[in-house]
């Protein structure tokens, strides 16, 4: 396989998250004839209706290479200059598809087995393909999960924690605010308690780091508000504990603060000869519950293009990161 072609292959189907069944299918059947020719097994494994895990082994799993089959939106479709890859999953996750499959056809070629390719949905939104093989899985000792790391191993990587702010309130005339009660300003309130809470610090993570992303309520400019929201995101460097509490306390009896999703920071694992990074996004690996084994992140690209209309991905990095993926899948077999 040409990793570049296969790379803008899968690009090209566009796999925004929730419909991740165009792309499964394109890598089941890419994989079936490596499983046919290498006494391997490949199958599809459903998580909900229409949206499905693709899980490739090749013997009795050691090593599992993973990553995530869908994208965030808007879809837009490859491209190529000299230097790079352009399009919607070019260094997120595209790529690293590609590169896994093709370091698993080298390897099959070099006669190695007791490997497997796992390809997961949903990571992009709530983790529930990796959830899934958390709960039901057959595992292996070591995973390899893909992001974009720019092909170093990071040693860590920053949880994320969610919550919902809800404020009510009681509608009123604007010119007699007095006999109403207004949700927007109990919010705005408890958001400015939350801004002053002082989060942790980790000596290898740095800081902790808060993004207040959407807020919204009211009826009108001359309508005493009733009802606002707002979404909050911490990127977390440590045990959420603390920074619940703290979280908590800033809602008081004023809003009702709902926990959403809360994912722990990671402290990752290195191998001998191979470049180190920190990381401050958050992945799959805390959702597959340890069930694939102890965990190594790496891939091509930079995740400060990920997610943007600049997306793209090096040639040279993805040529590399097949390589690295041999390299590190031979090594954690030995």
């Amino acid at each position: 396989m040409n990793v570049l072609e296969l790379t803008r292959t899968l690009i090209d189907i566009e796999s925004i998250t929730g419909n991740e069944a165009a792309v499964g299918n394109y890598v089941f059947d890419l994989l079936a004839p490596l499983a046919a020719q290498h006494q391997g097994t490949v199958e599809r494994i459903e998580v909900e209706p229409n949206r499905f895990n693709v899980l490739a082994c090749f013997g009795n799993p050691t090593v599992t290479l993973s990553t995530h089959l869908d994208t965030v939106p808007p879809f837009f479709p490859s491209r190529e200059d000299n230097e790079f890859i352009w399009g919607r999953g070019a260094c997120d996750v595209k790529d690293i598809i590609a590169a896994m499959t093709c370091a698993a056809e080298l390897l099959l070629a070099d006669g190695v087995r007791n490997f497997a390719l796992l390809f997961v949905v949903g990571e992009e939104k709530n983790s529930a393909g990796a959830y899934y093989m958390g709960h039901h899985s057959r595992g292996s000792q070591f995973l390899i999960n893909g992001e974009p790391t720019e092909n170093k191993l990071a040693l860590g990587s920053k949880g994320a924690l969610r919550y919902e702010f809800i404020a009510s309130g009681r509608m009123a005339h604007s010119a007699y605010p007095e006999l109403g009660d207004s949700a927007v300003n109990k919010l705005l309130d408890a958001l400015e308690r939350v801004r002053k809470i002082q989060l942790p610090v980790d000596p290898i993570l740095g800081e902790s780091t808060l993004n207040i992303g959407l807020i919204s309520g009211g009826r009108a400019p001359n309508v005493i508000p009733d009802h606002a929201e707002a979404a909050l995101m911490i990127r977390l460097v440590n045990d959420a504990t603390s920074t619940k509490q703290a979280i908590v306390a800033a809602a008081a009896d004023s809003v009702e603060a709902k926990e959403i999703l809360c994912i722990d920071a990671l402290h990752l694992g290195s191998l001998e000869g191979f470049e180190t990074t920190i990381v401050k996004y958050t992945t799959d690996i805390p959702a597959f519950n340890g069930a694939w084994g102890k965990p190594y992140l790496m891939g091509p690209g930079t995740i400060n293009v990920a997610h943007t209309s600049q997306e793209r991905v090096p040639k040279n990095q993805l040529l590399e990161a097949v390589q690295i993926y041999r390299r590190m899948v031979r090594q954690l077999l030995a």
